[in-house]
C-alpha cells in the first residue's frame, strides 16, 4: 500500500474542496492515486446528491444575463437549502455556470440543460457543500428593447422587453417590477377567474350589504378599475416618480410593454419548519419520547 503523504492529501483537498478526514480515506481505498481518488469521489458524489434530493431547497439565487444588443435575456432561479451556502462563491459559481451554458445554447428546458457536465458539477458540489442544490427554472425573455435589473441580494431578479426605447428605460421599468410585483402588463391581461375572485371578495364587503343591484354594480365598476390600476404594471405609479404611470413612462421614450418577468427565490415553494433543538437531541441520542 502506497504511503499517503500531506502532499497528496493536500492536492486532492485543492482539487475537491473537501475535508482533510475524507480526502485522506479516498486516497488510502484508490492506494494514493490522486486521479483514481477524484473518480471515486465522483462516482460517491451522486449517492450523496440522491440522498440529499428530497430535502427541500427554498433559498438560492437569481440571476439574469443580456445579449449586448439587449435584445434577448435569460433569468434563472437556483435553490439551496440555506442562504449560508446561496452566499457562497462555489455555488455562486455554479449558477452563473448553468447561467451561461443556458445563455450561450439557448435553453430553457432544465432537465436537458442539466445533462452532461452541469450535473456532474451540481452533483459534486452537493457533496462539496452537504446540501440539496436544484435548478429550478430559467426563462428567456426577447423583445426590440430589453432591460434588466436584479437586486443586490440575488433574490429578486426582473426583465422587462419594450417595443422601443432605451435599455436604461427598460431597466428602470425592470427595477420596478421587481420593487413592486405586479400581477399583470397591462389591464386587460388579468384572468377571468382572478376578476371573479375579487368580484367576490368586493361583494362580500359590509358596504355593499342591502343595497340596490344598480348601486352594487355601480360600485363594483369602480373598485374593479382600482384593483386593476393596482395590479397592472403600466397603471401603476413609477416608484421613482409616483407623478407619472410606469405606463406613462414608456410612452413618453417611444416604446410599448411587450412583456415582463419576475422571479423570486423560493416564491411557491412550501418551506419544512425545522426543529432544530430536537434535532440535535436526537443526533446525541438523547430524544425525548
Amino acid at each position: 500500500m502506497a504511503a499517503i503523504t500531506a502532499a497528496m492529501v493536500k492536492e486532492l483537498r485543492e482539487r475537491t474542496g473537501l475535508g482533510m478526514m475524507e480526502c485522506k480515506k479516498a486516497l488510502v481505498e484508490a492506494d494514493g492515486s490522486v486521479d483514481a481518488a477524484i473518480e471515486e469521489l465522483r462516482k460517491s458524489s451522486g449517492l450523496k446528491a440522491a440522498k440529499k434530493a428530497g430535502r427541500t431547497a427554498a433559498e438560492g439565487v437569481s440571476l439574469i444575463k443580456v445579449s449586448d444588443d439587449n435584445t434577448v435575456a435569460y433569468i434563472l432561479e437556483v435553490n439551496s437549502e440555506t442562504d449560508f451556502v446561496a452566499r457562497d462563491d462555489n455555488f455562486m459559481n455554479f449558477a452563473n455556470d448553468v447561467l451561461n451554458v443556458a445563455f450561450e445554447n439557448s435553453r430553457t428546458d432544465v432537465a436537458e440543460l442539466m445533462e452532461g457536465d452541469l450535473e456532474a458539477k451540481r452533483e459534486a458540489l452537493v457533496q462539496k457543500i452537504g446540501e440539496n442544490i436544484t435548478v429550478r427554472r430559467i426563462v428567456r425573455v426577447e423583445g426590440p428593447v430589453v432591460g434588466a435589473y436584479v437586486h443586490s441580494t440575488n433574490k429578486i431578479a426582473s426583465v422587462v422587453a419594450l417595443t422601443a426605447g432605451s435599455a436604461e428605460v427598460a431597466r428602470d421599468v425592470a427595477m420596478h417590477v421587481a420593487a413592486v410585483n405586479p400581477r399583470v402588463g397591462k389591464p386587460e391581461d388579468m384572468p377571468a377567474d382572478e376578476l371573479e375572485k375579487e368580484k367576490a371578495v368586493i361583494k362580500a364587503q359590509p358596504d355593499m350589504e342591502g343595497k340596490p343591484a344598480e348601486i352594487v354594480e355601480k360600485m363594483m365598476g369602480g373598485r374593479i378599475k382600482k384593483f386593476l390600476a393596482e395590479n397592472s404594471l403600466v397603471e401603476q405609479p413609477f416608484v421613482k416618480n409616483p407623478d407619472q404611470s410606469v405606463g406613462q413612462l414608456i410612452k413618453d421614450n417611444g416604446g410599448e410593454l411587450v412583456s415582463f418577468v419576475r422571479l423570486e427565490v423560493g416564491e411557491g415553494i412550501e418551506k419544512e419548519e425545522v426543529d432544530f433543538a430536537a434535532e440535535v437531541a436526537a443526533a446525541a441520542g438523547t430524544g425525548k419520547s
